[in-house]
């Protein structure tokens, strides 16, 4: 590896969790070095837009040509690309907000936001990064994931946000066991009190999993006895077309008895 170049990147994020600016001296007792050495990084990041100086305190914080690079990575994604029409007839199908959703490190970075087509003002959590293992869309791809993987998840830091969000791995390995049966995950209340997921696994041409697609709604819309089944279906046969489109395989798993 380039140490210039992994000391920017730990530059950077260190600054994507400061609230809301971190200085030359805190970040050089952050990352291990000099700061001499953070002063000539931060110089070079600052001239290409990635951080910028507060005139006034003299720290900094991330710039606006990240928000560039971030917008790049979405639009060029294939997922994203190929999932908007699927989503958004998915989203009028059930009348719900649909997600999609790819793994990135422990967190699913939703890559897609298809709008509820009626009710409030929603806000678009496009580019939102989420522990997978309180959302409906990180089940649904880590149950499909390497066994390796899967593992090093299971052993990793498993986040609560709710006083729900399921944190004990003996619990976490036979929901996934449940969800390689069935075909989608299920979440209730573990990243939002008052919202649940409904959500499948998608797959690319090389029978990897590729991410998921799922419904986000109010808990007791979404997983009430008269539409949970329905959402489920229409869910799991979106993911298997919009795989079928990326050309993988068609993923199998009965539906349960509700």
């Amino acid at each position: 590896m380039v140490q210039s170049v992994r000391r920017a990147v730990h530059v950077l994020r260190e600054l994507t969790g400061a609230a809301p600016r971190l200085g030359v001296t805190e970040l050089a007792d952050r990352i291990g070095v000099s700061k001499p050495t953070v002063h000539a990084l931060l110089r070079t990041l600052e001239a290409e837009g990635l951080v910028v100086q507060d005139a006034e305190s003299g720290k900094y914080q991330l710039g606006p040509a990240l928000v560039t690079l971030g917008n790049a990575y979405l639009d060029t994604h294939e997922l994203r690309t190929r999932s908007m029409t699927w989503a958004n007839a998915l989203a009028a199908k059930t009348g719900e907000a649909v997600w999609v959703g790819v793994l990135v490190g422990d967190q699913v970075m939703v890559v897609h936001h298809a709008f509820r087509p009626e009710g409030m003002v929603q806000a678009l959590e496009t580019g939102a990064t989420l522990p997978w293992n309180a959302t409906a869309l990180g089940k649904a791809v880590v149950a499909f994931a390497p066994e390796a993987q899967q593992e090093k998840l299971l052993s990793g830091t498993l986040v609560a946000l709710t006083g729900r969000t399921v944190t004990d791995p003996e619990v976490l390995r036979a929901q996934l066991e449940q969800v390689r049966d069935i075909g989608y995950a299920v979440e209730s209340q573990e990243l939002t009190l008052g919202d649940a997921g409904i959500a499948a696994p998608i797959f690319e041409r090389s029978s990897a999993v590729a991410g998921a697609i799922g419904l986000v709604g109010p808990v007791e819309r979404l997983l009430d006895e008269e539409h949970r089944q329905a959402h489920a279906i229409a869910t799991r046969e979106t993911a298997r077309n919009l795989s079928r489109e990326l050309g993988g395989f068609r993923a199998g798993g009965r539906l349960p008895a509700f």
